[in-house]
């Protein structure tokens, strides 16, 4: 039998982890791009995010599952085929619905890879201090991932075009394809649950249902009967998901994990951190090119700050981690995360780009410090043949609330943007009220030329400056909104954690 190295299991797992951390965040500097090119309004730009991070988040759970009963070598294989087809198809895509439909494939070719990988990590490295290694070489991985993508994201945007940053997803794939081939071992858990098809069903319709509700609420009104039944429904699919998985003898997610406090403190910090903090990764770019006027390369430079703290600062976590406990560090990273966006609403209001870039390299210190403690206290909550099971329900926390979070975001940003504008409009040039929701949604999605186009010459001079403001007050408010989120789950995760699982108790125990 061939020995494989622990180490090259370690970068070839963390190697595919990192392109789907790349892949993620590059898009978010090229969607002004995107929305220009293709004609698309705010709507249509926020389900390319969603409809990649829609299939990613419904899918973890299930992908987890894939990966414990069929082999994640075959699961990470398989993810990357997928995952390389659907990039060909997003640089291809003639229009904004296609390239929607290969985003959404594209999620559960990286649903597939993540949950496989991170399965791998928790499998090989079982030794306690071995583990907390490895889970370091992970998070920096995904801080240089991190750090990387706007940057690369505005280059190749602007010297190659938008569609070069999915076609960059081609080689890099093959390549990871032979290492996977080479580098990691095959392991399952011959013990799996079975697939879990309709606890799987029940939990995609949910998030569907309450992205969907979210994102067309405001092309169709928050009273629409479509809205409102979209968002019951998001509710009643996610109580079906629950009664599902309780009746089953060993269910995809076992829900007696949330009788601990550990456990759930530790989900919460991963929900706030992905929802306050890994979120602004997308939103920030919007603010730097449509309320700054910077172009994608310039956006793409200008997150360097919060990129550059978030892959500073897991060092320096690492050595907290010595001297404060778990819940100390989380709620710490939580508070800086909730001060930096509080101070980026206010920077956003005042203007100018280096207090904002102050504001977001506090944002991402407080990242830093959570982007690997978050998953290494879900993942220590859970036995070792049940890390598949772990790492889906880990992932699966952190781009739900990604998800959620755009959306949440998205529609307070387009209400508040348009409602802004009304207001600016009604005092100024009440003529032009009737063409508030299209230039609002053009402004929003970053197509400043498209929004101006119904207006005469002498009107974009007096409107333009007012429907930049309307954006800024709008952006000002989702980073009000995100930092006290964070700082409510700093107290709520400090208060879970301080209750650790008792020693020696099985948590995934039957009684």
């Amino acid at each position: 039998m061939k020995i494989i190295s622990p180490r090259l299991t370690l970068m070839t797992a963390s190697g595919v982890c990192s392109l789907i951390v790349l892949d993620t965040n590059i898009v978010a500097v090229t969607l002004p791009s995107i929305a220009r090119d293709l004609g698309a309004g705010f709507a249509d730009i926020e389900w390319v995010v969603s409809a990649y991070m829609l299939a990613f988040a419904a899918l973890l759970l299930p992908a987890g599952n894939i990966a414990d009963r069929f082999g994640r070598k075959r699961t990470l294989i398989s993810g990357l085929v997928l995952f390389i087809f659907a990039s060909l198809g997003c640089g291809a895509a003639p229009g904004i619905l296609l390239l929607d439909i290969a985003r959404a494939i594209k999620g559960v070719g990286a649903a597939l890879l993540l949950t496989s990988a991170l399965a791998t990590i928790g499998h090989v490295f079982h030794d306690e201090t071995e583990r907390a290694k490895a889970w370091a070489f992970w998070g920096a991985c995904m801080g240089v991932a991190m750090t990387a993508a706007p940057t690369v994201g505005g280059l190749i945007a602007s010297f190659a075009g938008w569609r070069w940053i999915f076609y960059l997803n081609l080689p890099v794939g093959g390549l990871l394809m032979f290492m996977v081939w080479r580098n990691i071992p095959e392991s399952r858990n011959e013990q799996s649950a079975r697939l879990d098809p309709w606890g799987s069903l029940a939990f995609s319709g949910s998030l569907l249902c309450l992205i969907w509700g979210l994102i067309e609420a405001n092309r169709i009104g928050w009273d629409n009967a479509l809205t409102i039944m979209r968002m019951v429904g998001g509710a009643l699919l996610l109580a079906l998901f629950v009664v599902v998985e309780r009746v089953q003898s060993r269910p995809m997610v076992d829900l007696q994990l949330f009788r601990h406090p550990r456990f759930i403190g530790a989900l919460s910090g991963m929900f706030a951190y992905a929802g306050c903090a890994q979120v602004m990764m997308t939103m920030l770019p919007f603010y730097l090119q449509n309320g700054l006027g910077f172009t994608a390369i310039a956006s793409g430079l200008g997150m360097l700050p919060f990129a550059a703290t978030m892959l500073i600062f897991p060092k320096i976590g690492a050595r907290l981690s010595t001297r404060i406990s778990p819940a100390a560090m989380m709620s710490l990273g939580l508070t800086l995360v909730g001060c930096g966006n509080l101070l980026s609403a206010w920077a956003a209001s005042a203007g100018g780009y280096w207090p904002f870039a102050l504001a977001m390299a506090v944002t991402g210190a407080g990242a830093g410090l959570l982007n690997g403690d978050t998953q290494k206290n879900i993942m220590a909550c859970v036995p070792r043949d049940r890390v598949g099971m772990a790492s889906g329900m880990s992932t699966t926390m952190r781009f739900s609330a990604i998800v959620l979070a755009i959306g949440v975001y998205g529609a307070v940003l387009a209400s508040h943007t348009q409602q802004a504008l009304s207001s600016s409009l009604y005092a100024v040039a009440p003529q032009w009220l009737m063409q508030t929701d299209y230039i609002a949604s053009r402004v929003v999605a970053g197509d400043m030329v498209a929004a101006m186009s119904p207006l005469t010459d002498s009107a974009r001079l007096t409107i333009q400056p007012l429907a930049q403001q309307a954006f800024v007050a709008g952006f000002s408010t989702i980073l009000w909104i995100a930092g006290l989120l964070a700082l409510f789950g700093a107290l709520l995760v400090g208060m879970l954690m301080r209750n650790p699982i008792p020693v020696g108790v099985n948590v995934l125990a039957r009684p």
